[in-house]
């Protein structure tokens, strides 16, 4: 368990690892300890429906629609991962191309959307650094 709390805090840019950005040392362990493997999702992508970030789906007859997210899975780490989130869009001076594209959804689609999508797809982003075992690339110019 302590290489798992190491990992995930030098992995994720966490507190302790000398970088004022990232998601934080508490989110990160949230995060490690709830997916428990890497390898647990065949894609990075279901890393999303598993915290129950995904919207719900109603449909009977010729009806279908979305619905709010799912809230499947660990609640405590989608709090965090929320608030993660919450503060890249807000508080988080350096520029990446997640807070661009949240903040363009947030003029289309209302801040407390964008909240949630930018959540959903930090918790992808995050499995795929655990994943691939490469650190957070702040915009595609730096890859």
């Amino acid at each position: 368990m302590p290489e798992k709390i190491a990992l995930s805090m030098d992995q994720f840019g966490g507190a302790g690892s000398g970088q004022d950005q990232g998601v934080g040392a508490i989110t990160a362990l949230s995060v490690a300890s709830v997916f428990d493997d890497p390898e647990r999702f065949k894609r990075s992508s279901s890393a999303g429906a598993y915290l129950g970030l995904t919207p719900r789906r109603y449909e009977s007859g010729e009806v279908s629609r979305n619905g709010r997210i799912s809230k499947h899975g660990n609640q405590m780490t989608r709090k965090h991962l929320y608030e993660a989130a919450t503060t890249l869009l807000t508080r988080t001076k350096a520029f990446s191309t997640l807070k661009a594209w949240g903040l363009k959804l947030a003029k289309v689609a209302g801040f407390k959307k964008a909240r949630v999508a930018v959540a959903r797809k930090l918790a992808v982003i995050l499995h795929a650094m655990w994943k691939t075992n490469t650190p957070f690339r702040w915009s595609a110019v730096a890859a």
